[in-house]
């Protein structure tokens, strides 16, 4: 998903596991970032892959298998 310039702001995300959607805060001041968050659903560790440019920012969330 591509988002604004904001430092932080909040990215709808849907789980890779379990389907669900769910809200989580993305701070883009930290610049590109590779970090783990479990799903508030299922509890499943999800990769979060920032990138942070010009255009925006965006977050791309997967499976860590």
């Amino acid at each position: 998903m591509r988002y604004g310039r904001a430092m932080q702001d909040v990215a709808k995300l849907r789980c890779p596991w379990c389907g669900e959607r769910f809200e989580t805060l993305v701070d883009a001041s930290v610049g590109d970032a590779d970090y783990v968050e479990d799903c508030p659903v299922c509890c499943r560790p999800i990769e979060m892959h920032l990138a942070v440019d010009d255009d925006g920012i965006r977050l791309d969330a997967g499976r860590e298998d």
